[in-house]
This record gives C-alpha cells, structure tokens and sequence, in this order.
C-alpha cells in the first residue's frame, strides 16, 4: 500500500508545525494502516478494505518499555520533546489498551520529561466508547478531527470504514465540556466523480456553527502538506485559510493557521 508508513512503535522527535518538537508513539500495527476512516487526504495512504479482523498492536508492556528507552535517551542528550505524540498508522484510539497506555504514557512523562504535552491526534470516531472517553479526558492535547460542517462533504472527505453518524459525532464532541482542540483540513478537488470543496462560504459557516456547539479551546486549520492518495486535491493557500480563521475568531474561539 503507498503512503507515508511508520515501522517503529516509538518514532521521532519530529518537528511539527502544530505542536513543536513531537516524539511519535505508534499504537497500529507496525508496515500498514489501520483506521476506522479511510480521509482522502492521508498521508499513510488508502485503508485497506481487508483490514485483519485480529491486528496485532504493539502490547501496553512493549510501549511502556519503547517509551521509557526514548525518553532516557533522550535526557542524558538533552535533547527534551515538547509533546508525546499518540499518532502513527492510522486511529491511535483503536487500541484496545489505549487507556492503560495514556495511564503509563503520564507517568513516564512526569518521571522524565515533566514540561512535554501528553497528545493526541485522533478522527475522535471512538469517542462513543467510555474508557476511550475517560482516557482522552486526561491528556494535555486531546486533538480531534472535525473537517466538515456537513454530513455530505464529512462522509466524501473522511470516508468512514463503517457508517458514521456525524451528527451523533458532534454531539459526542460536546461532551468533552471544552476539554479538546478541533483539528481541520481544508482541500478542494473531486472524488467518486463528485466536487469536494469544505472551503466554501455554506461549508465555513456550518462548520463553525458546528465548532461553536462544541466549544473547543483552540481550533487548528491546516492545508494539505504531504502526498495523498487523491492526486487531484488542492493545497488551500495561507491567504485562504487566515480568511476562514478571522470567522472563527469572530465567532469568538482562539484559532491557529498551521
């Protein structure tokens, strides 16, 4: 399968433009994707319609033991992240230890590195899930996906393994109480023979009635930045996306351009 896979369970740190010198904790299974969403966007590539029905995900010991070998190292070379980072090949929440492994994640960045962000970038599709819930709720960066104003355009541009309701995934967001930030790509071009575009002026003012229901502490818009499996996407350029920011902000929510 393309895309931009990662083999290691801990990876990095890497610079990232939203939350600075991130290290990577991996939670899929190591060589492939897998997701509860197949975006058009990703950077990991198509999720496969044959996803194994038993994925082996690296164990709660195996990250445990990965996390705190990185992190040592990473002190005696001084050399601190800003976030740890549960990202990698696909739905970070999918694993069914998530919790206990934010529980151990915690500790160890207390015990090593005390001023890093514990963080999470997820498409917030297990949130229904109470221990998924519960886990989220205890971390620095509870990043969530929110691309879309409109069932029509969520479903063209993130494309859900199984059906989702979105409007069941707004009001679960709403739940966190402000307790999250909303992550949101914005692209225009053509899938399934059908124009995609959350750019425009109907799109943007749905999406933030949306974003106002749920209350974030920040919003973070971004363009596409590296391949996708849809070729003919287009990167919304930084005048745009200020543009579609300044709403936000009128709206009354803090909100960065990445």
């Amino acid at each position: 399968m393309s895309g931009f896979l990662f083999n290691d369970v801990i990876f990095g740190p890497v610079r990232s433009r939203r939350l600075g010198l991130s290290l990577g904790i991996n939670l899929l299974p190591l060589h492939t994707k897998y997701c509860s969403f197949n975006c058009i966007y990703c950077e990991c590539g198509w999720t496969s319609p044959n996803q194994a029905p038993n994925p082996v995900f690296p164990s709660r010991a195996e990250v445990k033991l990965f996390l705190e070998q990185r992190l040592q190292q990473l002190v005696h070379e001084d050399y601190l992240p800003d976030a740890l980072t549960y990202a990698g090949n696909g739905e970070p929440t999918l694993h069914p230890e998530f919790a206990g492994i934010v529980d151990d994640t915690i500790a160890l960045r207390d015990k090593y590195v005390p001023l890093s962000k514990v963080t999470v970038l997820s498409n917030a599709s297990m949130i229904h899930i109470p221990a998924v819930f519960a886990a989220l709720q205890k971390l620095d960066n509870n990043i969530l996906k929110l691309d879309a104003g409109f069932e029509r355009v969520f479903n063209l541009i993130n494309n859900p393994v199984d059906p989702v309701s979105f409007d069941s995934l707004v009001e679960n967001l709403t739940k966190f109480n402000g307790n999250l930030v909303i992550q949101s790509m914005f692209l225009r071009g053509t899938f399934k023979g059908e124009i995609v575009d959350n750019t425009t002026p109907a799109e943007v003012e749905e999406w933030i009635r949306r974003i106002v229901e749920i209350k974030p502490k920040m919003v973070m818009i971004y363009p596409i930045a590296r391949a996708t499996p849809v070729h003919n996407l287009e990167k919304i350029g930084q005048e745009e996306l200020e543009a579609i920011a300044v709403k936000v902000r009128r709206a009354g929510l803090s909100v960065g351009v990445y």
